[in-house]
């Protein structure tokens, strides 16, 4: 969507919060010996009491309130009652509604004690997205975001998951302009003022590609290794981004 008027605004910041708060506590709580669905439950409960539905369950029917991804799974996991191991890495996404507004947000964490490379993974996902999210001014072309994500992903020698993308957002939990991880030069569209984003780089260590399990949901990496997603949504302006989920 594109913010047309202060009320937009109001209302996205709120759910942007929503969204914020609930992938904070979810992430406190994120210990060896603990399960996903444990933690998907709590995020529920945070939803429910913030006064917002979950966006997977409500556009897509998916069995859970969040996406929780474990291990070589990038995306889209289901929650279940396998508990955390340590040093593994997992990744938790919150989208959600609110009076007609959608947020979106996710990143991914180490459980306990994890190794510096996988650290170091998580550190430069984290770093790529906000470099991508600050390079996405209105009337810099939308393939700016993926030249951005592609050149840190190669520097720092990590794969981009291919197919993985950011989105429009706001009025629906996904809307149009895909938001590409690669740079494709033919991508003529341009960054309007207004228009609410998520930038998501999914970097991996060995994988470009996913299949999807038998569960008919969770992204798992082709290659295996690790894979780390951050993610924000904000607004694009002619100078810095209005971060809604931060």
């Amino acid at each position: 969507m594109t913010v047309d008027h202060d009320d937009d605004l109001t209302g996205l910041r709120e759910i942007g919060g929503i969204c914020r708060d609930v992938l904070n506590a979810m992430a406190a709580a994120i210990r060896p010996g603990i399960t996903p669905r444990e933690l998907d439950i709590m995020g529920g409960q945070l939803l429910k009491a913030a006064g917002a539905r979950s966006a997977p369950m409500l556009a897509y029917d998916f069995p859970g309130f969040t996406c929780i991804s474990v291990g070589d799974a990038v995306a889209h996991g289901i929650p279940n009652d396998r508990p955390l191991q340590e040093g593994e890495l997992v990744n938790i996404d919150v989208s959600a509604e609110k009076n007609g507004y959608f947020g979106d947000t996710g990143a991914s964490f180490g459980v306990g004690v994890i190794d510096p490379a996988l650290q170091r993974l998580l550190d430069i996902t984290k770093k790529t997205q906000r470099k991508a999210m600050l390079a996405a001014k209105a009337g810099a072309r939308i393939n700016e975001i993926g030249r951005v994500v592609s050149t840190e992903a190669k520097t720092a020698g990590y794969k981009i998951v291919q197919g993985l993308n950011g989105h429009g957002v706001g009025g629906w939990i996904h809307e149009e302009p895909t938001v590409a991880n690669e740079y494709f030069a033919h991508d003529k569209g341009v960054l309007k003022e207004g228009m609410v984003l998520t930038i998501e780089p999914f970097l991996a260590t060995h994988s470009r590609d996913y299949y999807e399990d038998d569960d008919g949901w969770t992204l798992r990496l082709s290659s295996g290794g690790h894979g780390a997603q951050f993610e924000h949504t904000f607004v694009v302006t002619k100078g810095a981004p209005i971060v809604l989920t931060a």
